[in-house]
């Protein structure tokens, strides 16, 4: 297989860079020319090989992209399939959704009215029950009055007797001053006797 005009473009300047790299040499030694040109074949041979292995490749990638289309053709279809069952399936879905909403919509709509109905009752009741209440609580009320009138008198009651235990405890410090003075003057009254009698 030919190389390609790039290929060949590459390989006479890999050539002049190599030669360029070398110092010149008065006299060409022939076995130097000879491993140049073995180099250049074995580079050329290479470069072939790898051209033939790259267009293998690319054919192999082709087969492979087509088989990747048949693949992705045969999905697209299958999925096209599928998609029409699950469209139907949402439908036949919806129309029964919509039957048992309409059913749940009628049954709420009893469901209010009956509640409707028993929360009139409940409020019904609970008016009663707040006039009970209120009665109840006014009973309690007079009931407190009564408690706080009673309490006030214990307190009068209990300020009068504060005052006459306080009176009561006056008294009796004063009695046991004067019992105390007493006691002292008639001490000292003894012992001045007794001391003049023994004298």
């Amino acid at each position: 297989m030919a190389l390609a005009q790039e290929d060949i473009e590459q390989i006479q300047m890999l050539i002049k860079n190599s030669i360029a790299a070398t110092p010149e040499v008065g006299n060409a030694n022939v076995r130097y020319e000879l491993d140049i040109r073995e180099r250049i074949y074995r580079v050329e041979e290479e470069l072939k090989h790898q051209r033939e292995l790259m267009l293998k490749g690319f054919e192999q990638s082709e087969r492979r992209f087509e088989q990747v289309d048949k693949r992705f053709e045969q999905m697209a279809e299958e999925s096209s399939r599928r998609f029409e069952q699950v469209d139907k399936n949402f439908k036949q879905m919806a129309e029964e959704s919509n039957r048992r909403f309409e059913q749940v919509d009628k049954r709420f709509e009893q469901m209010a009215e009956e509640s409707n109905r028993r929360f009139e009752q409940v409020d019904k009741k609970l008016a009663q029950m707040a006039e009970e209440s209120n009665r109840r609580f006014e009973q309690v009320e007079k009931r407190f009055e009564q408690v706080d009138k009673r309490f006030e008198k214990i307190d009068k009651q209990l300020e009068i007797q504060t005052q006459t235990m306080i009176s009561i405890q006056q008294e009796i410090r004063t009695q046991m001053r004067w019992s105390f003075g007493m006691l002292i003057g008639i001490g000292g009254i003894v012992v001045t006797i007794l001391k003049l009698t023994g004298g």
